[in-house]
């Protein structure tokens, strides 16, 4: 399991490693391998391949030289080093490298920088090598001014101009060569604050970052995480159960620990095998939202999925899916009624998991049915003693609503809305319910404003799990996941893929399946939201670009997520 830590933390990891005998060169030897390695799978479809090495002062700059020497060993391309300052001959792996014969130059002999824009500029891959995880921003000026200086030379238009001036096409437009040199980051993107996700304004965007050890929570906070491109760790030798290492609760999901908790499917199943799965969603003016969350919690694997809706979103909507089967809930003016609360109580002890909120809308009379529902399952929730809040407060509950005890709850969208109204509403949930709030409704739900949110994401999904007592998914670009006992993953997808309505209805869908499918809601929650980014990925794919996907795409490019995620 990949660990997610700080600067800090990282640097203690290395010297805990060093001491238990993985020495520091080994540990550099071996990251510079794992570049080199990389370099060499992108280099084999990059002809006649140019290798700029961006070499810093520090250990990354020793990673930087170790990759060059590697790759320059196997003689698939030319390799040349751009140093910042001299390194003295006993470093080994300077004197390596110079004892190869290859091209080593100097900033201190390139005052006009010259050297290094034509070094960069003419590359097909550039290894940056600056900085890694020990910047600290703002860079001083000097720095600053070689990172301009390449960045000039990344972006460069290295197409000649037409004679005749600007060619202007207003139908199909000309195809442009690709002309840019590729980066390839060591540990970070120079530039980066790897614990904060700052970014200077003069920092080098990677194509990909090739990280070590863990990753850097910096590499998962905006705007910093823009710049990191596609994010590769390696273990460079360090084993996972160094202590540590071992005793971080933060993680990184990758396709291994998730691909473990896909329920298994036994030839001799039958639809009962795979949980039934109650959605109770939508309104008069949201009802793509049950339909959506429907066909994603079959998609992902649900034998039998029940909505729950107003009798007209029933109507418009039945003859359009035909898997699901339906309950009708009382309703007042096509949104849900307080009375519904009953129906769903009734109902909800032959299901698995329940699914709350999508397309409800922030009626009165819907506010009223949540806390009506909540309320009654109340009773036999341990969590504390009290008796039911607002219009409730002296009604008796009767003996069927007494013993009733909710399913394992999801709640999403305007479920979240209408909660967030409710003083201290986490009382009234089960313990380990699941919520899936985005940073406006996380806001609203922990009074705080939406910039905070978005600014202490880590912090404040770790600390509101804890005191609310759920799994928390945090949504996003790098979607959070924790839960209360103070595990906390990060997912590795960045896509406005998925900055489109009706996708988190999607995710809801899929995390109530999996928990229908018997997993525990915090597995539910991790499983869900990586199938939900890869497929997002997979959509966007398909369709060519991220802005044309629609949540559809994303329902449907779930069979090829779970393919891949299965597969190998």
């Amino acid at each position: 399991m990949i660990k997610v830590v700080s600067v800090e933390k990282m640097r203690q990891i290395e010297a805990a490693a060093d001491a238990a005998g993985l020495s520091y060169a080994s540990m550099m030897e071996n990251a510079g391998a794992a570049v080199a390695h990389r370099a060499l799978e992108l280099m084999a479809d990059m002809p006649e391949s140019r290798v700029t090495v961006l070499v810093g002062v520090g250990n990354n700059g020793g990673d930087g030289l170790v990759a060059g020497r590697l790759i320059a060993a196997t003689a698939v391309a030319g390799v040349r080093f751009y140093l910042l300052k001299r390194r003295d001959d006993s470093d080994p792996n300077f004197k390596a490298v110079t004892e190869a014969g290859l091209f080593v130059t100097y900033a201190e002999d390139d005052r006009d920088f010259r050297v290094l824009r034509n070094m960069v500029a003419s590359a097909t891959l550039v290894i940056d090598a600056l900085f890694g995880i020990g910047a600290r921003l703002p860079l001083k000026a000097d720095v600053a001014k070689v990172l301009r200086n390449i960045n000039q030379a990344l972006n460069d238009d290295q197409m000649p101009e037409h004679p005749e001036g600007t060619i202007i096409t207003p139908a199909l437009p000309m195809p442009v060569p690709v002309t840019r040199p590729y980066v390839l980051a060591v540990d970070c993107p120079s530039g980066l604050d790897c614990d904060t996700g700052e970014l200077d304004k003069n920092a080098i965007p990677a194509d990909e970052s090739m990280t070590f050890i863990a990753a850097k929570s910096g590499l998962f906070a905006f705007p910093g995480a823009a710049a990191v491109g596609v994010l590769h760790v390696a273990t460079i030798g360090v084993p996972s159960d160094l202590p540590d290492l071992k005793a971080e609760t933060r993680t990184l999901v990758d396709r291994g620990s998730v691909r473990s908790l896909l329920p298994s499917r036994a030839a001799d199943s039958n639809k009962g095998t795979f949980g039934k799965a109650l959605i109770v969603a939508g309104s008069m003016n949201y009802t793509g939202a049950p339909a959506l969350s429907a066909q994603a919690a079959y998609r992902v694997g649900t034998g039998l999925v029940t909505v729950g809706a107003p009798a007209s979103v029933v109507a418009h909507l039945a003859s359009q899916l035909l898997e699901p089967t339906w309950l009708l809930l009382p309703h007042d003016m096509g949104v849900l009624a307080a009375a519904a609360a009953a129906v769903v109580q009734d109902e909800m002890t032959g299901y698995d998991s329940l699914l709350l909120g999508p397309g409800w809308g922030r009626e009165q009379t819907t506010r009223e049915f949540l806390k009506t529902l909540l309320a009654i399952a109340d009773q036999t929730n341990k969590r504390r003693p009290h008796q039911p809040i607002g219009f409730l407060e002296n009604v008796a509950p009767s003996a069927a609503a007494a013993a009733t005890k909710l399913p394992p709850l999801v709640i999403d969208a305007d479920g979240l809305n209408l909660l967030s109204e409710i003083d201290q509403w986490w009382t009234l949930l089960p313990e380990n319910t699941i919520i899936t709030p985005h940073p406006g409704e996380m806001g609203r739900l922990a009074r705080l404003p939406t910039a905070d949110v978005l600014a202490n994401r880590w912090e404040v999904a770790a600390a509101k799990a804890s005191e609310w007592k759920v799994i928390l998914v945090l949504k996003g670009a790098h979607t959070l996941v924790a839960a209360s006992d103070g595990r906390l993953a990060v997912l590795p997808f960045k896509s406005d893929a998925l900055a489109t309505a009706g996708t988190g209805d999607v995710l809801a869908g899929m995390i109530t399946g999996f928990l229908a499918q018997g997993l525990n809601p915090y597995e539910a929650a991790l499983l869900g939201g990586y199938l939900h980014g890869l497929a997002g990925m997979l959509a966007a794919k398909k369709q060519g670009n991220t802005r044309s996907v629609i949540a559809g795409d994303v329902v449907a490019a779930l069979a090829d997520a779970l393919t891949l995620l299965d597969s190998g």
